[in-house]
């Protein structure tokens, strides 16, 4: 399994009128988190791009448990439970506050597609590399 956290303070923008982060913002605090972890493995999406291999969003899930609000911060989990072996890859996301209780919990979708042709292709193989330690 891979994991990763990432911290995001909430910013006032973000929330609505009662001071409560709007629910459709926890979808950017999940790509930020996944760009971070991928950023951890010493890889980003700009080196996939340029490999030619992008990542569609095809599926979202996301429960919220508890409300985050302005200027917490937040820390949101990211985990791989299953290394890919096919052009799906599953990522788990859980938001927790500073005290530790966990507000939100999501999961991700994704294909690995050809930019050129938005054909289903699959993991690059320098990022296959780097996540299989992780997966004994």
């Amino acid at each position: 399994m891979f994991t990763t956290s990432t911290q995001i303070r909430v910013r006032y923008a973000e929330t609505d009128q009662m001071g409560v982060v709007y629910h459709s913002n926890f979808f950017p605090y999940f790509e930020s988190a996944r760009a971070e972890s991928i950023r951890e493995l010493g890889f980003t999406y700009a080196d996939m791009e340029k490999m030619g291999v992008i990542m569609l969003v095809i599926d979202v899930h996301c429960r919220y448990l508890r409300p985050a609000k302005y200027d917490d911060l937040l820390t949101v989990k990211t985990i791989l439970k299953e290394l890919p072996v096919h052009h799906k890859i599953e990522f788990h996301h859980e938001v927790y506050n500073e005290k530790g209780k966990l507000l939100v919990v999501g999961k991700i979708i994704l294909y690995f597609m050809e930019a050129n042709g938005m054909k289903r292709t699959i993991m690059p193989a320098q990022l296959l590399e780097k996540l299989q330690s992780y997966f004994g």
